[in-house]
């Protein structure tokens, strides 16, 4: 087998691999990453189109990584950038043509844009060559922008130009992981969409609340999984449903009549035990199980009210008859709730996201907690409503936490 045509196999495998990722924030992660590993590029970035703009999503940097502790990952940005021929991306996504730029410090008049030399200035990288690529649906239509920095020589490491034979090949893998984009993107879509049914009812169950606490569990799970040495397929498969399923992890609030959901004063007794009812309701919408995340997506909704110290809710209970499991009443009648680490641990990650979550926005009836007042609270719970371990790692993570909250802003917050 040649050269050519066994780079050729290796981007069609590339393909049925991110073809398998359903999230699409994780995708557009996968995409990014495998499309570096085929170039062997240091660096890269990827941009989405959205409201007639390019929204830059992903950064991966090897060089700055290894300056960073291990397990950290790049600071999260976003921001974006106008679809015509000043910037370089946004000429791509212009004329839906590659270019292949050997330094962008020393570029071709002919070129109308110009190199944003201010990532460089202010981390002291240096950006050399550059390929990017349009990804480009079968409608001819640019969905988004591949972009891919500093190929490295494969012998000394040094930075080369990326290989003008290579670009067939990585616009077909450009091809594929658009097809994989938009499938993910229209699961992401049907996602909100049942959320935003919850968010008709309780006015907290917001886009950006779904998705930060979403991207909060999977950083926390990243972070648990680095910890404990788990191999980095296997990390890519849990994660992709635990963010799905984070999604929708109040969705069963669908069901709870408006009189409770947007009562403004305390529950009576009566009205918190019908509340309460919201995580039975949302394991019932996925009891059906065709497939992972359905089986994730019911083990969120039912445990993410548990506690570690045994005092949270539903507890053993059978979702459909609402009824105490076989063995597993307390003397009341009532069903024993779950404690320690018999909550399924998707359910300790989520419940840790979500409380985050809930203190440190403001609500209709209450304020932003301070970061510190947080903090201190989420630390006092280690090992009564948290799993300890997950509040240790959460203490560490923090920084990741700060970023993922810049990057789904309420809408108000929104300029």
């Amino acid at each position: 087998m040649s050269h050519r045509e066994e780079k050729l196999r290796k981007v069609i495998e590339l393909g049925l691999i991110v073809s398998q990722i359903k999230d699409i924030d994780l995708l557009l992660e996968k995409v990014l990453r495998e499309a570096r590993s085929f170039t062997n590029a240091d660096a890269g970035s990827i941009y989405i189109r959205e409201n007639g703009q390019l929204r830059f999503r992903y950064a991966q940097n090897d060089t700055m990584v290894q300056q960073l502790p291990p397990g950290k990952k790049l600071p999260y940005t976003t921001f974006t950038v106008p679809i015509d021929s000043s910037s370089i991306s946004g000429y791509v996504a212009t004329h839906g043509t590659i270019l292949n730029i050997a330094d962008v410090y020393d570029l071709d008049e002919q070129y109308p844009f110009s190199f944003n030399r201010s990532y460089d200035d202010i981390t002291g990288y240096r950006t050399r060559s550059m390929l990017t690529i349009p990804l480009q649906n079968f409608r001819g239509e640019v969905i988004g922008v591949l972009q891919l920095i500093n190929a490295k020589d494969e012998t000394d490491g040094t930075t080369i130009p990326f290989a003008a034979q290579d670009e067939e090949i990585i616009v077909y893998y450009a091809g594929n992981a658009t097809a994989a984009i938009e499938r993910a993107k229209m699961t992401r879509e049907i996602i909100l969409r049942m959320n935003k049914m919850a968010e008709l009812r309780d006015p907290k169950e917001t886009g950006p609340h779904v998705n930060r606490v979403a991207a909060y569990s999977v950083a926390l799970y990243e972070a648990w999984a680095f910890k404990k040495g788990i191999c980095q397929e296997e990390i890519d498969r849990t994660r992709d449903t635990l963010r799905m399923s984070a999604m929708l992890h109040d969705v069963g609030k669908v069901a709870i009549s408006d009189a409770i959901l947007k009562k403004p004063g305390k529950f009576t007794p009566d009205e918190y035990l019908i509340m309460k009812l919201h995580t039975l309701y949302g394991a019932n919408l996925f009891s059906e199980m065709y497939s992972d995340f359905d089986e994730s997506a019911a083990i969120v909704a039912i445990n993410h009210h548990e506690r570690w110290d045994g005092n949270g809710y539903p507890g053993y209970i059978d979702p459909h008859t609402q009824q105490p499991l076989p063995d597993h009443a307390n003397e009341d009648g009532t069903p024993r709730g779950k404690r320690g680490e018999e909550i399924p641990f998707f359910g300790r990650i989520v419940a840790l996201a979500d409380v985050y979550d809930a203190l440190s926005c403001r609500r209709c009836y209450k304020e932003a907690w301070s970061e510190s007042d947080v903090l201190d609270n989420i630390r006092s719970e280690a090992g009564k409503q948290f799993d300890p371990e997950l509040v240790e790692i959460f203490i560490e993570s923090i920084d990741t936490f700060r970023q993922i909250e810049k990057l789904y802003p309420d809408h108000s917050e929104e300029s």
